[in-house]
This record gives C-alpha cells, sequence and structure tokens, in this order.
C-alpha cells in the first residue's frame, strides 16, 4: 500500500465477526475509518459488540459485497481465507488485500509493540497488561482475541495519543493451505511475552520440533535493544530465547500469589498477572502499582464466565479452554472456586487434528471432572473430516477413566441432554473454542 493504514478512508473486512478481525475493525474505527464488512448469518459472540458500535456487515459472502470505495479488504483466515469469493473479486477490482495477520502488522506498525505468545494464557495475558496501562494512563491500543475485556471493553482499540500496542501473537498460519507462514512472523515486537511453549496446531505443526522453529524465529523479530519475558518454568521458551539478540527478562510464574488476590480463579491465571506484571515492569511501571491495578481485573469474556443459572439452580461458567492442559488448568480452578460443588464439563473439541493429536491428553483431562459431557467436534473449515477421530470415541476412552463419561452428540440435542443429567449440587462447565456457547440460550434461565 502507497499510505500507512492508519490514513486510509475505508477498509472491508471479510470475516468480520472472528475476534481477531473484529478486534482489528474496532481499530479501524477508532481511527476514523469507514468499516463494512461480511460473515456468516449465524449468530456469534461479537454481534452485540458491532451493533454498538454501529458497524453493519453483509449476510454471507459475495463479489457483490465489496464497496467500490474501499481502500483495503482484510481478510480472515477461514471461510476460504484468500480463496474467498470476496477476496477473489476484490483481486479482480484492482484492491490491495491483506490477511488479518497482515492487517494487524501494518495496525502495530507505528507504536510500541507488546506481542504475547504462547499456548494458553496469551488473551488473558495481553488483557491484563493493556488493563494495566490503561489503568496507570498510558492509553495503549490493543487487539486481543476476546469479544469483551470486563472493566476495559471491547478487544480492540486503537489510541492516537498512546505508545503502546498490544497484542496477541498468534503462531498459526497466515491462510492455511496457501500461505502457511507463521503469523507472528510478520510482528516486530519491542517486548516479547511467552505464556509457555507446547505443542498445538498439529495440522501446521507436525511435531513439537516443528512448533519451536516457528516460536525460535518469532523471538528473532526482537530487535537488539527490545525484550523477550520468558517463565523461569518454561525451559523450552527460555533455550529459545537465549539464542536471540534481545535482553531475556524472566519471571517466576508463582511470584504474585502472596501479594495479589484476583477476582477470577485458577493458579494460570496468577501466573499470567505474573508473566503481565513483568512485561510491564520492563516498560518502567513499578511492581507494586501493577499489583494493585491487576487487582481489579474483570476478567474475559469467555474465560472462566458464569454465565447464569439453568432453571434448576446449577451455576454455569463458559470457558474457551481447547487444549488439554488448559482444560486441567480450568476443572482445577472451578473446585477451589466452587469448593462444595460437584463439577461437571460439557466440552466441544475443536478441529479433528488436535483431538486427534492429543487424544489420550484430552481424555486424561477430561476424566479429573466428575461428570464428562462430550458434544461432537467443531469441524474447523480449514480441514477435512477425520474418521479415524470422534468425540464418540473421546468419550469411551474417558469412560474408561472416569465411569461418568458420556458422548451426547451434537449441538442440537446436547442442551436438552445436559439439562437432564445435572443435578442442583453441580456446577456446568460448558469449554471449547468452537460454538458451544450458543448453547447458554437454551441452558440459562433468562439468558440475555
Amino acid at each position: 500500500m502507497d499510505k500507512s493504514i492508519t490514513e486510509l478512508s475505508h477498509i472491508h473486512f471479510v470475516g468480520i465477526k472472528g475476534v481477531g478481525v473484529a478486534a482489528l475493525a474496532l481499530c479501524a474505527q477508532d481511527l476514523g475509518i469507514n468499516v463494512t464488512g461480511s460473515d456468516i448469518e449465524e449468530v456469534f459472540i461479537t454481534d452485540k459488540i458491532l451493533k454498538e458500535r454501529g458497524i453493519n456487515w453483509n449476510k454471507g459472502f459475495s463479489e457483490n459485497n465489496i464497496p467500490e470505495g474501499a481502500d483495503l479488504v482484510v481478510t480472515t483466515g477461514a471461510h476460504g481465507g484468500l480463496k474467498n469469493p470476496e477476496v477473489i473479486a476484490a483481486k479482480e477490482k484492482g484492491k490491495p488485500i491483506l490477511t488479518h495477520a497482515e492487517a494487524l502488522a501494518e495496525f502495530t506498525r507505528e507504536k510500541e509493540l507488546i506481542a504475547v505468545c504462547g499456548v494458553g494464557g496469551k488473551t488473558t495475558t495481553s488483557a491484563m497488561i493493556a488493563y494495566i496501562l490503561e489503568e496507570l494512563g498510558e492509553k495503549p491500543s490493543y487487539a486481543v482475541g476476546v469479544s469483551e475485556i470486563f472493566g476495559l471493553g471491547y478487544g480492540g482499540r486503537y489510541s492516537k495519543n498512546g505508545k503502546h500496542f498490544v497484542a496477541e501473537a498468534d503462531e498459526y498460519a497466515v491462510s492455511p493451505g496457501v500461505d502457511n507462514t507463521p503469523k507472528f512472523h510478520l510482528l516486530s515486537p519491542k517486548v516479547a511475552v511467552v505464556t509457555n511453549i507446547k505443542h498445538d496446531h498439529p495440522d501446521v505443526y507436525p511435531n513439537l520440533d516443528d512448533t519451536l522453529s516457528a516460536y525460535e524465529q518469532f523471538f528473532m523479530n526482537v530487535p537488539d535493544d527490545g525484550v523477550i519475558v520468558v517463565s523461569t518454568k518454561d525451559d523450552l521458551a527460555t533455550k529459545l530465547a537465549e539464542k536471540a539478540n534481545g535482553k531475556v527478562v524472566f519471571y517466576e510464574p508463582g511470584d504474585v500469589s502472596s501479594s495479589l488476590k484476583l477476582k477470577i480463579p485458577g493458579e494460570y491465571n496468577l501466573q499470567n498477572a505474573a508473566a503481565a506484571v513483568a512485561a510491564v515492569g520492563v516498560l518502567g511501571i513499578e511492581r507494586g502499582k501493577a499489583l494493585k491495578v491487576l487487582a481489579s481485573f474483570g476478567g474475559l469474556k469467555r474465560r472462566f464466565e458464569v454465565v447464569g443459572k439453568t432453571p434448576s439452580g446449577v451455576t454455569v461458567v463458559d470457558d474457551y479452554a481447547h487444549h488439554p492442559s488448559e482444560i486441567e488448568g480450568l476443572i482445577k480452578a472451578a473446585r477451589e472456586f466452587f469448593p462444595n460443588k460437584k463439577i461437571s464439563i460439557a466440552f466441544q473439541p475443536h478441529t479433528y487434528s488436535r483431538t486427534k493429536s492429543h487424544f489420550e491428553e484430552f481424555a486424561q483431562a477430561l476424566a479429573a471432572a466428575d461428570k464428562v459431557f462430550l458434544i461432537d467436534i467443531y469441524a474447523s473449515a480449514r480441514e477435512k473430516r477425520d474418521e479415524d477421530v470422534s468425540s464418540e470415541k473421546l468419550a469411551e476412552r474417558t469412560k474408561s477413566l472416569n465411569p461418568e463419561a458420556f458422548y451426547i452428540g451434537g449441538l442440537n440435542v446436547a442442551g436438552a441432554k445436559l439439562l437432564e443429567n445435572i443435578a442442583q449440587d453441580e456446577v456446568l462447565l460448558t469449554v471449547g473454542a468452537g460454538d458451544i456457547f450458543y448453547l447458554h440460550k437454551e441452558l440459562v434461565a433468562n439468558y440475555e
């Protein structure tokens, strides 16, 4: 593009309801840019936010949706990505096209970027960093992959006056099957924060070594005068960070436990807080001030979110956890937060490849709940159906570890089955990165 993305007049977002793309749409609107978009008709968690901001979108994808006056088209990696009919039409019209990853890099280019990576925790840690900076008057810009950050606002904002931009650094591919470059390789962070490194996204990274190579290159993007913030407990991240050019700053995952009482539960959130405090410390913010601010942090949408109660009085808690380690931490947090309740979990696995690659780990993690309900795998558009793996098979394996494990089918029948099989002395966790949140209207009395 001839102009900076911040100087454009009109951006059209293909797949505008995805949390990452929606965050950029909000950033664009904050800059005074006219925002239009398109997406599927089904209700998504960002619908509310986009409507509140007066951002309209076309239902469905069509070459006729591309506005003549659009200076740029930004596309999601889902819904065909660069092969989406709107993107193809825009290209034929000579419109500049950027993937979400490329657009995020452009929005961050004029700021000092704090990029948070890792498998689990990067969304909450990013939000915590943005929250601290905002509460202390730093006016940060941010793009966090969540619809709402309680106490802060929406998942995306661009501040013309602030110095910093806080963003999630996602290791997934820019456009799977077309451009498998890791998204975070496009970023140039002044500060890189890593919550942990684990094998994830097996459809892109067949094994852990592939994952490590991607992270190693990302750390190399940090300049000589930059900083990489790493947990003392993560040997993989430490070895990679010490090869890079930037200074390495360590944080102890448990070092805030005695000095911080969070509103949100879970040892993993204390670890996220430790990472956030270390990150803002690099920027010159005193530890005591950061801790005081975090004590009022309200959490995020779909991150241990208490959404309400069923007609019989069962508390429903929603969470985005989709990796075995995240599920393990979530169940543990639920037991601590609800010490006198049985913990039931309704899990919708996300992608065939992840379920297959971590099949045994999922069974082990899920079995820690008192009752386990498996819902059909959320079939991402980025991969083909795999008959070798299913939620029914995962339920069978989990049942061998915990007899109270059951396969309950698709979302169309799952709600009724859950209401039949949970009692008042239970807490129900609805868990997964797909569309399991659709069940809340059916499960929760007076749900809004």
